[in-house]
């Protein structure tokens, strides 16, 4: 019988013993038990450490390596690599490789190239050390109007949350734009219960900008709000925001004594200025 421990996470071992086993079938309990501990605790640090879910890195390290296999085998049936990849159907593959790489698989083949693959899905671990600090007061702010692309994420396909921030950038700038060019990440409707959230990445309008494609307009009620300013280390950027919001809602607003309120905006909304 296996015996669990509550010993750290050895993550480079782990995920190097993944990368050598995405032929194989793999479950977080399959995963866990090699790392030497619970499902659920495992699970809780491998995410906190790699900024996704165990069972979305192993896919999105399957996607890496089906694209290096398209580029390299030209006889290799998308079918059997869907299958080699653990979907049930081609289709299914093909919506996750699209997901993940902007692009069908098809036209992947064609020519199509994304550089460097890897960084699509890295396998190493991002670099999160950040310079986190709360500001003393909390600041009051009238309701305004956020725009951008959003979607609803969970557990599976949160890492996709950058692919949002891409097409929001390249939107940039349009009439009705906010002067200061803050841009936002704002989440609601957050079920945890069932580990769904609705998010949004845009920048401040006017209520009566028209809208570039693909763009949704929130409304962010009036409130007072903690600010946490992040000092970056000129590593991947995503990476270091993660970081940073699971020590702010998991150490630094409980030790604060703070509350959410209520409403459609309850949870975290970011606010990055390129002035600043």
């Amino acid at each position: 019988m296996t015996t669990l421990r509550s010993a750290p996470l050895d993550l480079p071992a782990t995920v190097q013993w993944i990368e050598h086993h995405l032929d194989t079938p793999l479950s977080v309990e399959v995963i866990a038990e090699v790392a030497g501990l619970s499902p659920y605790h495992f699970s809780r640090l491998f995410s906190a450490r790699m900024g996704r879910g165990v069972m979305a890195h192993v896919r999105g390290r399957r996607l890496v390596r089906a694209a290096q296999r398209l580029a390299t085998d030209p006889e290799l049936r998308l079918i059997d690599l869907a299958v080699d990849c653990g979907f049930d159907s081609q289709e299914a593959f093909t919506r996750a490789f699209s997901r993940t790489f902007g692009v069908a698989p098809g036209r992947f083949r064609r020519g199509f190239s994304v550089t460097p693959i890897e960084g699509q899905y890295p396998m190493t671990m991002p670099e999160t050390d950040v310079t986190l600090t709360q500001l003393p007061e909390l600041a009051t702010l009238e309701a305004f109007t956020v725009a951008g692309p959003q979607r609803r994420f969970d557990e599976g396909n949160k890492a996709e949350i950058p692919q949002l921030w891409s097409q929001m950038m390249g939107a940039l700038p349009f009439a009705g734009q906010a002067p200061e060019w803050t841009t936002y990440g704002v989440v609601w409707n957050v079920d945890r219960a069932e580990g769904h959230f609705d998010y949004l990445a845009g920048v401040g309008v006017a209520d009566e900008a028209t809208l570039p494609a693909g763009f949704s307009a929130l409304r962010i009620p009036a409130g007072h709000y903690a600010v946490f300013r992040i000092t970056l280390n000129g590593g991947p950027v995503h990476q270091q925001l993660k970081s940073a919001m699971a020590r702010i809602w998991g150490e630094l607003v409980p030790a604060a004594g703070l509350n959410v309120a209520g409403g459609q905006t309850s949870s975290a909304m970011t606010a990055n200025s390129p002035q600043r």
